[in-house]
């Protein structure tokens, strides 16, 4: 089943409504430029792990799943510790965890530059601190968990270049930090967007982010998710 923009989205992109959930970038196109520092295509096809937290992980696994060369994506939890990972504990704000994705992709179709790119253009606004859109607190923070030394060159290199060509509005507070663990979240997180497209949250914060993707990165774009099933690894 592909993700279907419902009439009622429609409108509300329309209307401006969405604006609270798209970052505020400044080049006209909608999309960022390409990162200037990224690893190049692998010759091999293969499986690496990238994790980002960008607010209420819905919207960001909706993206994702939206984007060629990506395997799978999973909602979870990054930054504390294995005893609070779970969402009512998370809700609180208080646990060190942010809501975040860990995407598998192979490198040989997309790079990890390009994956920040999306993330960047469409899938958060890295301006704001600890809130995306309605959702306030830590839990909703954006991030980058690296798990290479590479990752964090990439991840670096590419803020202070959005930052130098005054990409947005405001001062990117990303952070980039290592990652420790991931910890899934519940089944019913997972593929949530697909699964309950009338979800007036998802028609108003998460439907105008993959809209805007399929915009901004046609060539990357996908009609199909990559959909994972409740078998969380």
């Amino acid at each position: 089943m592909s993700f279907t923009l419902k009439p009622l989205a429609a409108l509300l992109i329309a209307a401006g409504v969405a604006a609270c959930s798209t970052p505020a970038i400044s080049h006209e196109s909608g999309a960022l430029l390409a990162p200037q520092t990224d690893t190049p295509l692998a010759k091999t096809h293969s499986e690496e792990v990238a994790v980002l937290s960008g607010g209420c992980f819905w919207g960001v696994e909706a993206v994702f799943e939206h984007v060629k060369g990506v395997k799978r994506v999973w909602s979870g939890y990054s930054g504390g510790s294995a005893a609070t990972a779970t969402y009512d504990q998370v809700s609180d704000g208080d646990t060190g965890h942010a809501e975040s994705v860990k995407i598998i992709y192979d490198p040989a179709q997309v790079s990890y530059g390009q994956l920040l790119r999306v993330f960047f253009s469409v899938a958060t606004d890295p301006t704001l601190l600890n809130r995306q859109g309605p959702d306030v607190g830590t839990q909703y923070r954006s991030a980058i968990f690296f798990n290479t030394p590479e990752q964090e060159r990439v991840a670096k290199a590419y803020i202070a270049q959005l930052g130098t060509d005054k990409a947005f509005d405001d001062p990117i507070v990303t952070q980039v930090v290592p990652l420790k663990a991931f910890y899934p979240a519940e089944a019913y997180h997972q593929d949530y967007a697909r699964l309950h497209p009338d979800d007036r949250y998802i028609v108003v914060n998460d439907a105008p982010k993959v809209v805007n993707l399929q915009r901004y990165f046609p060539d990357i774009y996908r009609t199909q998710e990559q959909v994972v099933s409740v078998q969380l690894h």
